[in-house]
């Protein structure tokens, strides 16, 4: 390590001192530390050597909290794939570059590629033996191509990195075959966000049943004059999350929509389509925030990042959140987010688990679920969250309890996209649904 990296250490291990002589708060303590450029992995590591050995295997607590043993990379650089938002850029880069380096000695170069582009890339890389992308963070529902392209390898060894503490809804969509081909990134689910102000004065309680939820956009609609219920109508992933949500708490399936579970479906989103908002068209993960935002919305399903945008950021304190409601068959909410694939012949693949065992850590699960609105892919790392984000993240861990994984087939994409189509003709436009749904299973059938 460079002496650098040597006086960041010496710095924690001051700060660490200082804190536990009563010299620094909890809060005076993070406040030094992000000045410094200090991770919270680094002052986990200076508490930890400040503890006798005796005391640190005796407390299960303290065995929770020991930073993971990584290895000393000085000198080289782990080349990462993943799309960020700017401001999850800035935390991105703060939190989880430096932390890195500062444990490892480690660099790591983020490469953004565009979603669309990423297996695109891949194929030119690995089939040309010059990899130039070492580790990827891709969304959860594009993964079967990666593994049936041979484009990312198999992980033998998940069950070792994975920290015991892992959500246990997220290991079904790492595997294929039985064979761990990914490991966990970030979680995601959609919540139910709703004006609690408003449904106070239209004497309105959130909806828990279909029934309910027919019942309030109705009344809503009665008492304000317009529609303030939203779903999300945006073709491609938008739709394809809300679709398929409403066919499997109908006991359906989306590769099965012509059936009576998908009839019923869509017969209940055609039937509620004239009480929602006129803007669900438009209707997505960006828009949803700015809806309820300026209360053209009241009652919506949209990601946790949400949270911080219209509550802390926002302002709206009575826009508060739970985990939705269920169809006949019950409550069930696509397991969205990303997740780790190590790439086919990279020269860094223990840096790459490295990796993966830092960003998974707990306390580096804490500090992107408090700055950032992220869900922990980990079930005890919700308790550093500020006293106002916890009935939010109370509601997040509720609704990740719900959760399903899409289909891993490799045209899930195109699926998406059918299920848009039969979305507009049936719920936008009114057709018929039985032979509408006929029409477009044999399209799903036809992919193969």
């Amino acid at each position: 390590m460079t002496d650098r990296h040597h006086t960041k250490r010496d710095t924690a291990s001051d700060l660490m001192d200082a804190y536990l002589t009563g010299r620094l708060d909890r809060r005076g303590l993070l406040v030094r530390a992000a000045v410094l450029g200090i991770s919270m992995p680094a002052l986990s590591t200076a508490f930890w050597a400040r503890q006798p050995a005796a005391a640190q295997e005796a407390s299960p607590a303290a065995s929770e909290a020991t930073p993971v043993q990584l290895g000393n990379y000085d000198g080289k650089t782990l080349r990462m794939s993943v799309a960020l938002a700017e401001d999850e850029a800035r935390v991105f880069e703060d939190v989880i570059v430096n932390g890195f380096k500062q444990a490892t000695g480690g660099t790591i170069e983020l490469i953004k590629i565009e979603a669309a582009d990423v297996i695109r890339t891949l194929q030119a890389q690995v089939g040309s033996n010059n990899v130039q992308i070492d580790l990827l963070a891709q969304d959860n529902n594009s993964l079967a191509p990666l593994v049936a392209d041979n484009l990312v390898e198999e992980i033998p060894e998940a069950k070792e990195v994975l920290p015991p503490e892992t959500i246990e809804a997220l290991l079904p969509v790492l595997q294929f075959d039985g064979k761990y081909y990914f490991l966990p990134a970030r979680p995601n689910v959609q919540i139910t966000y709703y004006n609690s102000a408003r449904f106070q004065q239209y004497g309105l309680q959130p909806p828990t049943t279909w029934d309910e939820l027919m019942a309030t956009a109705k009344a809503i609609q009665e008492q304000a004059g317009i529609g303030l219920v939203s779903i999300q109508g945006v073709p491609g992933g938008p739709v394809g999350v809300t679709v398929t949500q409403f066919l499997w708490q109908a006991g359906g399936d989306p590769l099965k929509i012509d059936s009576n579970e998908g009839v019923q479906a869509f017969t209940f989103m055609q039937n509620l389509k004239p009480y929602l908002t006129p803007q669900y068209p438009t209707a997505t993960f960006d828009t949803t925030n700015t809806y309820l935002l300026n209360e053209s919305v009241i009652l919506a399903q949209n990601w946790p990042f949400g949270i911080n945008v219209i509550v802390d950021q926002g302002g709206k304190k009575e826009i508060l959140t739970y985990d939705g409601w269920s169809g006949p068959a019950g409550n069930f909410l696509v397991l969205g987010g990303d997740v780790f694939g190590i790439v086919k012949g990279t020269p860094n693949r223990d840096m790459a688990l490295d990796f993966v065992r830092f960003f998974t850590s707990r306390d580096v699960q804490e500090t992107l679920t408090s700055r950032l609105g992220w869900p922990a892919m980990r079930t005890d790392a919700f308790g550093t969250v500020q006293e106002w984000q916890q009935p939010y993240f109370e509601s997040v861990l509720k609704a990740l309890q719900h959760t399903k994984a899409r289909p891993n087939i490799t045209t899930w994409l195109q699926v998406e996209q059918i299920l848009s189509n039969a979305f507009n003709d049936i719920v936008t436009n009114g057709q018929d649904v039985a032979s509408t749904l006929q029409r477009y299973q044999g399209e799903i059938d036809a992919l193969g």
